[in-house]
């Protein structure tokens, strides 16, 4: 053989020493996810009367996405949807669950942790769970490595102002799989913004090296609504005000801990609500601007919630996309970036990344999607692409023009409305579902219709004596 040339051994030097490529980055990804806060409860999406400068600028140097729904108007429900990307309904949960419930997340389900996990993600939740309070659904069974916040709503306990004397059992406060507070007071409740916002930014803080997860979902704005003294009446608006100035300044301190830590141009922020606001407690709740009805219904007030997304680089900043997506998609989505493996059991979101990156001429990928509430009842169909809207025959909870609006934090009482017939709405032009379209548009209730028929016979209908469908699975028992 002959002997390699200078040049030869100068190359191969350089090939032997030179650094095995690294993959791709993971990307951090922080999911806020808010209790009861209305489509219109935050300045960038139309509040009044008070400001939320952090989360308009996240807004800003982010993406909103002003036709972002929920898959069900109710806590549970909707967090078991953003949690595994299926209905809540296919696997066997609905509504908000009680203290006293003894079903909750099956172990068969991936969550949102589980799936990043495979990538080596460390994770925590923090805030309210609310899919399961026995031991075996809290959230260190289901892929976060820790826990701090109350497993259900923060008006379950026996200070709620409505419920009957022993009602309710005392409220716990969990860190990790054991309760450290057995009994979660008033004075306690005004510290859980700060303290879920100091848990979220020592867990950035520590795994500021490896990519992690961070799902924070607040119990605020949720009724009965507590604010720290630092916020107690600086917003010269009332409490709700109070409590949205001190879960703007929440957003900041983690946006702030991000950029403190050379992180933010790294990590995916999305923040979302769980669902529209509570209206029959008028001053404490929230508002859903231009929408029909709220929490509780399936019309646009219940399901269509404020959504901003920020990842600098990767999420065109500045830009707003009307382009419908779900809280169902998040899980495909996060997967397709960072090349986790889907669970093998059927779920119901798509990828929407070409809408989240604002790719040109981006569609959404579903045909349909469904709205069901109450006991598996299907109450609505829309098309896609968020044009078309059929409300199917229901009752639904109303507020009559005339009702004398709620104070103090003592609600009025809704008053139920029956739709006998479907109805159908052109959300292109009629955001607020005023004028019904079925008449003059034959064609499109037909095929709305036959997507409702569809959905009908793989997870159900009540309304229709059709209990399960042939694609339910069991919640966990």
């Amino acid at each position: 053989m002959r002997q390699p040339t200078a040049a030869l051994i100068s190359c191969l030097a350089l090939y032997l020493c030179a650094p095995v490529s690294a993959a791709p980055a993971q990307p951090n990804i922080v999911v806020i996810f808010m209790d009861d806060m209305g489509y219109a409860d935050v300045s960038c999406f139309g509040a009044q009367g008070y400001q939320t400068p952090n989360i308009d600028k996240l807004a800003a140097e982010g993406r909103k996405f002003t036709n972002f729904h929920v898959a069900q108007p109710v806590c549970s429900a909707s967090r078991t949807a953003l949690l595994t990307g299926c209905y809540p309904n296919r696997l066997g949960m609905h509504g908000a669950l009680g203290p006293n419930a003894k079903h909750g997340i099956n172990s068969n389900e991936m969550t949102l942790a589980e799936l990043v996990k495979q990538k080596g993600y460390a994770t925590a939740a923090v805030g309210k769970w609310h899919l399961g309070s026995l031991p075996q659904f809290l959230p260190t069974q289901h892929g976060f490595d820790q826990y701090y916040g109350i497993p259900y709503s923060n008006d379950m306990w026996p200070f709620h102002p409505q419920a009957k004397k022993g009602a309710y059992p005392d409220l716990p406060m969990y860190e990790d799989d054991h309760v450290v507070d057995a009994n979660v007071t008033p004075e306690d409740q005004t510290r859980l913004t700060t303290d879920y916002t100091a848990r979220g930014v020592q867990f950035i803080e520590k795994h500021k090296d490896k990519p992690f997860l961070l799902y924070l979902a607040h119990s605020m704005v949720h009724v009965p609504l507590f604010v720290s003294e630092k916020y107690q009446g600086k917003s010269g608006k009332g409490l709700f005000a109070d409590v949205m100035m001190e879960v703007d300044w929440s957003v900041g301190q983690i946006m702030d801990t991000l950029k403190k830590n050379g992180l933010e141009d790294n990590t995916w922020v999305i923040f979302t609500s769980d669902n529209g606001p509570w209206l029959s407690y008028g001053d404490h709740a929230g508002s859903a601007g231009p929408l029909r009805e709220g929490k509780g219904t399936c019309w646009e007030g219940g399901t269509r919630v404020t959504g901003i997304m920020k990842w600098p680089g990767k999420i065109p900043p500045g830009t707003t996309t009307d382009t419908m997506m779900m809280t169902i998609d998040l899980l495909p989505t996060i997967a397709g970036v960072i090349g986790a493996k889907l669970p093998d059991h059927k779920i119901d979101g798509l990828d929407c990344w070409p809408i989240v990156s604002g790719a040109p001429d981006a569609k959404n990928p579903h045909d349909f999607y469904a709205f069901y509430y109450e006991q598996n009842q299907l109450q609505a169909i829309s098309s896609g692409d968020g044009r078309w809207k059929l409300q199917l025959p229901h009752t639904y909870r109303s507020l009559p023009p005339d009702t004398p609006k709620a104070t103090g934090g003592k609600p009025v009482n809704y008053v139920p409305v029956k739709i006998e017939q479907p109805e159908l709405y052109d959300l292109y032009t009629d955001l607020s579902e005023s004028k019904n379209l079925a008449v003059q548009n034959p064609d499109e209730v037909a095929r709305l219709q036959k997507h409702a028929e569809a959905i009908r016979a793989e997870l159900g209908d009540s309304l229709m004596k059709m209990p399960k469908g042939s694609g339910t699975r069991e919640a966990g028992k």
